[in-house]
């Protein structure tokens, strides 16, 4: 089954325990459900000895999972097409503080390393969490850098927990762990096989608000990352380099399809700036507080709250997030679903409204 099958199941049926109770006749009206998959989820207890014996690979190293339906869930990395079931994953989760990714060359520049690691201290200082895939060059300098700046970084992998890549990077992987989180929808003991990395690329972008590229040459993975965030309604900010370096000319590619160019953190936080309404001089979010239910409609009630704050004509996101007195990821989620949905039509500068359809 893949992960657009299962999401659409959790989405007709609530949860995977409702799933396996579901009966083969009703099973049979879910839209492109295989025969075989179908099957199997009828007998789904000839693979609960498997199943279990994988999950106690998982506990006794005491890294833990979290699932689709969990509310702890990373908010915004559920709204993709398809979300991964579960992540494994070492650290503490924070759905209270947004994420933005930096992204970029493996063999990067001087000048990469540099704009990578000071973009990533001063937007960890100014509330983000950090996200990169912990790879050599512009990646590992944006999770040192928000290290740096005491902030959080999350890092996702292209292989298993077990399997640290690049080696060199397992002292940054201990340091992430202690002070984020590193994530990874693979087996533990996967290898990072180059097949990975595409496929790892679409959870960073997913879990962000907004995707900053530093370098990246014409063919390259970061320039997949920057276009699953278009295709998921997400910023894309692209740092420019030099007419001369080819390191940069997937870069200037971007900014040429309309990616915004920055600088410095002001002109991400002119764009992003609703997502830390609340100001914060220094990052130190509050620990999550787990949720004593972990039931999947639970976790979608009073859902259409912020629609009694608009009309149809459009208005920003701060008064929303003003008037309705929700947090800035609150309405975030909330808007992201009645769009998907939609209900709501997003305009430019961050300005919603009631689509004329449903008025």
């Amino acid at each position: 089954m893949g992960n657009i099958m299962y999401k659409r199941l959790i989405d007709q049926f609530g949860s995977p325990e409702i799933v396996l109770k579901t009966s083969e006749h009703q099973l049979g009206k879910v839209n492109r459900l295989s025969a075989k998959v179908r099957d199997n989820i009828v007998n789904h207890k000839a693979f609960v000895y498997r199943a279990k014996k994988e999950l106690e690979i998982v506990l006794n190293k005491n890294i833990n999972i979290v699932t689709l339906t969990d509310c702890e869930y990373p908010v915004l990395l559920k709204q993709i097409p398809d979300p991964p079931p579960f992540l494994t994953y070492v650290g503490k989760l924070d759905n209270s503080s947004p994420c933005i990714s930096i992204i970029g060359s493996r063999a990067a520049t001087g000048y990469g390393l540099s704009a990578s690691e000071n973009f990533a201290y001063n937007l960890a200082g100014k509330g983000f969490q950090i996200v990169s895939g912990l790879a050599r060059g512009i990646d590992s300098m944006a999770h040192k850098g928000a290290l740096r700046a005491k902030g959080k970084t999350i890092a996702v992998l292209g292989s298993g927990l077990n399997k640290i890549y690049p080696r060199e990077n397992k002292s940054l992987f201990q340091a992430i762990a202690e002070n984020g989180t590193v994530f990874s929808e693979f087996k533990l003991n996967t290898e990072p096989y180059p097949s990975n990395f595409p496929t790892r690329n679409r959870i960073i972008a997913g879990l962000s608000c907004g995707s900053i590229v530093v370098e990246a040459a014409k063919k390259s993975g970061s320039l997949i990352t920057a276009r699953l965030a278009t295709e998921y309604n997400r910023e894309v900010f692209a740092v420019p380099g030099s007419i001369k370096s080819k390191k940069s000319e997937g870069t200037h590619s971007l900014l040429k399809q309309g990616a915004r160019l920055v600088e410095n953190e002001n002109d991400i936080m002119d764009e992003l700036h609703h997502f830390i309404h609340e100001e914060k001089e220094n990052f130190q979010a509050a620990p999550l507080q787990k949720q004593k239910s972990t039931d999947y409609k639970s976790c979608k009630q009073n859902k259409s709250l912020i629609m009694n704050f608009l009309d149809p004509y459009p208005v920003h996101i701060d008064v929303l997030i003003e008037k309705s007195g929700m947090t800035s990821s609150q309405v975030t989620s909330q808007l992201i679903d009645l769009e998907l949905q939609g209900t709501v039509m997003r305009h430019q500068g961050n300005y919603y409204s009631i689509s004329e359809e449903y008025h």
